[in-house]
């Protein structure tokens, strides 16, 4: 059974519950990753301000993980998953706005998955790693493409990804998801940009999870970004912006 959960203000409080099928929220006490219950208080979802569903120590986002898109750029497969790390200023919550970059440039959306982790998990092995994962959540790894390879000696992954507002994540965690299954689509403006099939993934959920743990330590509330394929194009100021995954929902986010 497919569970959304929230977090959200409400009455000038922060709290977190899930969601049901009838837009209505159930508040929840304890943690959402660790022992919690529900409260029995509940409200109408258009009465409280969703916020990011988790607080990251870091979020991991993908390259070069879908072959659609490898293809179209004449890519060789990866034999191990290629990462960077989204700065948490980056970071950003349901219909808050993209800001448009100060320096200017051509910004870009990335409809993608994210992986949500729901416990520490170090140098796990593959059969381990799911037992890691909370859930999934709606991701757009927002880039300034132009500033990618501005110098020829440095690719600047990090300043390109990490501008302010550039990593809205949201409206939900859902769990009891199996993201084999799961399809992604991003909408610019109403009209569908990008179409494309979670199992077009090159590295699946517990071999990500698995190889990145073996790197670095991951931390309830981390997300790791599964990677986009192809639909990618720009935005110009007062732009729509939407990443839908059917079981999940649609995180909604205006470019400036």
């Amino acid at each position: 059974m497919i569970t959304r959960w929230v977090s959200y203000r409400h009455a000038g409080q922060e709290a977190f519950g899930t969601l049901d099928d009838t837009d209505r929220v159930h508040e929840h006490r304890g943690q959402m990753f660790g022992a919690n219950a529900a409260t029995g208080r509940s409200m109408l979802l258009e009465e409280v301000q969703l916020l990011m569903p988790m607080q990251p120590t870091k979020v991991i986002a993908l390259w070069n993980n879908f072959g659609q898109l490898r293809a179209k750029l004449n890519l060789a497969v990866p034999e191990e998953p290629l990462y960077l790390l989204k700065s948490p200023n980056s970071w950003s919550a349901h219909r808050e706005p993209i800001p448009v970059p100060r320096a200017g440039g051509k910004v870009v959306f990335e409809g993608e998955l994210g992986i949500v982790i729901g416990q520490r998990c170090a140098a796990a092995t593959e059969s381990d790693a799911m037992a890691c994962v909370f859930g999934y959540t709606c991701a757009n790894d927002v880039t300034v493409s132009d500033i990618l390879n501005r110098d020829p000696s440095f690719p600047q992954w990090v300043r390109a990804k990490g501008l302010d507002g550039f990593c809205p994540l949201g409206p939900v965690v859902a769990t009891g998801v199996d993201p084999t299954t799961l399809t992604v689509r991003t909408l610019l403006d109403g009209v569908v940009r990008q179409d494309y099939p979670i199992s077009d993934m090159t590295f699946p959920v517990a071999r990500l999870v698995s190889r990145i743990s073996v790197d670095m330590t991951l931390m309830p509330g981390d997300v790791i970004l599964c990677g986009t394929s192809v639909g990618v194009g720009s935005m110009k100021p007062g732009s729509l912006v939407e990443v839908e995954i059917a079981g999940i929902g649609r995180l909604s986010n205006r470019f400036g």
